[in-house]
């Protein structure tokens, strides 16, 4: 059980660094075009800025919930270091279940934003909901929260590199 909640995790903490990878490789192509198309070709095109924005939305959130995985996310230490190891735990404890909170706030309040701003277009992007921009704030609290669970059911998988199960089923049925 452990090996597949681990395993769909895995998957899940690939798909968020490649969804955040993507976004920032789109970025970094769309706005030398915007440049370009202004300065150069004279011509400002009107959708290269908010394009960026919204991918800085995706990436910033996609990759908050991968870094709270692999352990790269801000934290302050200082306090808890200096605590005995039993107090360390607790507040380790303590720290997950705020965590938890706040990405359940994160969930609920932000599908409740898409939902009330579903029928307003954007006026740069006309054919563009607002709702549909401000998805990747309840995605990002789900995925985050399915993370901070397996922090605290699993325990710590920032130092556990992420496996391809499939790879290690192969191999063990062809010894």
């Amino acid at each position: 059980m452990k090996n597949t909640v681990l395993k769909i995790n895995d998957g899940i903490y690939r798909l968020c660094i490649g969804i955040a990878g993507l976004s920032m490789l789109t970025m970094a192509l769309i706005i030398p075009w915007g440049v370009f198309a202004r300065y150069v070709l004279g011509t400002g095109s009107s959708w290269p800025e908010p394009t960026a924005i919204l991918l800085m939305v995706v990436f910033t959130f996609f990759g908050a919930a991968a870094s709270y995985r692999a352990g790269a996310h801000m934290a302050v230490n200082m306090a808890t270091e200096r605590m005995p190891p039993a107090l360390r735990r607790n507040a380790s404890v303590l720290v997950q279940l705020l965590m938890a909170l706040v990405c359940v706030f994160m969930a609920v309040k932000g599908m409740k934003l898409c939902l009330n701003t579903w029928n307003q277009f954007l006026g740069e992007m006309p054919g563009l909901r607002v709702g549909i921009s401000y998805l990747p704030i309840p995605i990002g609290g789900v995925l985050t929260l399915v993370f901070v669970l397996e922090r605290l059911f699993l325990g710590d998988q920032s130092h556990r590199r992420a496996v391809r199960f499939d790879l290690i089923e192969e191999s063990e049925e062809a010894a």
